[in-house]
């Protein structure tokens, strides 16, 4: 009998179910089921633009669709031979949820109430009481794990919005879980928030969860952002679990729903970008790069020690991405909504015309350099106020140039983030692509390899989220023995490889210099920068790469 597993993405706009030969690997069935509330999915506020909530019946109607129509669009699969499930979702997505496990917003009281719903990652309400948590956690080891600042997309800022602006909706609620636990628990049929297996990679950084504090933080540090909270840690969990574990199984009633076979095992969730990173095979010493509208950055490292806390790491938590191992997470929050945004004002979204026209210009030729902190730098230097910039415009600038000079801010943004974990002692031994942006645009991947001088390899799944899920449900289910034997099996590379070229590096690292005093000058505090020469060196550089 062949054996099978499903992989459940839940991402910002729709949900994907994606069915997988759990022993090669080969993707047989896959559907995606947008969810209906709000715009895209995105229940939004005219008056806040801050504010981006979900509501959880879309999980679940989507859950439901996926799902048949993957089994639709693969006859030959059987439920009995479906031998796991596992998740993945977006976060930190926090909902508030009864005594039951059903989330508020699914009750009569609290349907049409923003502040019952699932507060989506990119909701930005909290920024307030992010700041109020990284201040007040300056005296704890809470922030040592999340680069010195806690941020607006994570749990407790959003928990203590919730407090503050609607008090009512946290005393309703008997717990809050992450909707990557929440959709474990929907399929297990868990009957109390208490009997849940947490996810390790959720609490993470963004529930400042760590061994050496025994856990979340503090009931008294807690209490001193409100009591309420703290009386809400008592309501949480003190164990979590990385995403290879069982949850427990498919229950009758949701397996009825779903037309599989009740009693199939349900690995615990985690968030997208990390089960990504397994779907594309990492192991030590390889960089996973998830490039879509932003860019997540994922390595793994041996949790013994011997990896300090990195200044500006966004995240450095305890199987978040592989079971006793360290997760590292970077990135960039403005990738390819950038170049989007480049395109869209520049050419109505010509993205195809662009590339075209900037892949004749050669490295230097354009004569700008650009900031790619247009949403804001998550890595290294932890500040959403920060914004972009565009140097070296003339009156001859070109569209084209413009869109590869962005190109360019990213990809050296890139190599400012390798350049961190260097320093720090994570050796980067191979760096691995996936992801649209990765698998559309070879003009994009060479750009990145120019800059960052190493080999990329792409991984050979187009939907590597859904697939890592689909991997650790067959973890979960017995096919594998662990990840590693499982990802052997069912991941691979493509066999395009981009490698650099020697002469465009060599421009790259004159202009990466500038763009390291550019991003210096505007981005470390204190840094008394002498600007007045850029301009003229990057006319120089674009006059010797004319001329050669």
């Amino acid at each position: 009998m062949s054996k099978y597993s499903i992989g459940l993405d839940f991402g910002t706009n729709s949900v994907r179910a994606l069915i997988v030969d759990a022993e090669s690997g080969e993707e047989i069935g896959t559907a995606v089921v947008d969810y209906a509330s709000g715009e895209h999915g995105v229940i939004i506020d005219p008056k806040d633009p801050h504010l981006a909530r979900q509501h959880p019946g879309d999980y679940i109607e989507g859950l439901e669709k996926s799902i048949h129509q993957a089994l639709e669009s693969s006859p030959q699969v059987s439920p009995q031979e479906i031998v796991g499930i596992g998740v993945d979702t977006t976060g930190s997505t926090p909902m508030p949820v009864d005594s039951n496990c059903m989330p508020l917003a699914l009750q009569s009281e609290w349907r049409d109430n923003p502040s019952a719903q699932a507060w989506l990652w990119k909701d930005h309400t909290s920024i307030e009481e992010a700041n109020e948590i990284t201040e007040k956690a300056k005296a704890e080891p809470y922030l040592a794990k999340c680069g010195g600042a806690y941020s607006s997309e994570w749990f407790w800022a959003k928990m203590l919005k919730c407090e503050r602006t609607d008090p009512r909706v946290l005393q309703a609620a008997d717990s809050w879980m992450e909707l990557c636990d929440y959709i474990p628990a929907y399929l297990t049929g868990a009957k109390s928030p208490k009997e849940v297996k947490r996810s390790a990679c959720a609490a993470g950084h963004k529930a400042m969860y760590h061994s050496s504090w025994n856990g979340l933080p503090s009931k008294e540090f807690l209490s001193m952002l409100s009591p309420t909270l703290a009386s809400m840690r008592d309501k949480l969990y003190e164990r979590v679990y990385s995403a290879d574990k069982c949850a427990g199984t498919l229950s009758e009633v949701v397996a009825n729903k779903l037309n599989l076979k009740a009693g199939t095992p349900v690995s615990v969730g985690a968030f997208d970008a990390h089960l990504g990173a397994v779907g594309s095979g990492i192991e030590q010493g390889m960089l996973v790069k998830i490039m879509g509208t932003s860019t997540c950055d994922i390595m793994v490292a041996p949790n013994d020690g011997t990896i300090p806390d990195i200044p500006g790491l966004c995240g450095i938590a305890e199987e978040s991405v592989l079971p006793n191992m360290l997760g590292l997470e970077a990135g960039q929050s403005a990738v390819g909504d950038l170049f989007n945004w480049g395109a869209t004002k520049l050419a109505d979204g010509d993205h195809e015309r662009l590339q075209a026209e900037a892949s004749k210009l050669k490295p230097g030729e354009t004569g700008l350099l650009a900031l790619d902190w247009n949403n804001g730098n998550r890595t290294i230097l932890v500040d959403q106020a920060l914004t972009g910039l565009i140097l070296g415009q003339t009156l001859h600038t070109t569209a084209a140039e413009i869109y590869r000079a962005l190109v360019e801010a990213t990809a050296f943004g890139a190599l400012r983030i390798i350049e961190r974990l260097e320093e720090y002692g994570v050796p980067i031994e191979r760096i691995v692509c996936c992801g649209g942006i990765a698998d559309k645009s070879a003009f994009v991947m060479q750009i990145y390899a120019d800059i960052l001088n190493r080999p990329i390899h792409i991984s050979k799944s187009a939907q590597t989220c859904a697939l890592g899920a689909a991997i650790c449900g067959a973890v979960a289910g017995g096919t594998h023995k662990d990840v590693a034997s499982a990802q052997k099996s069912m991941t691979a590379f493509k066999e395009t490889v981009y490698k650099p070229n020697s002469e465009a590096n060599r421009t790259y690292l004159q202009i990466y210099a500038l763009y390291r005093d550019l991003h210096d000058a505007f981005g470390v505090h204190g840094t008394q920068s002498d600007l007045s020469g850029l301009m003229k060196q990057l006319i120089s550089i674009r006059k010797s790469v004319i001329n050669a």
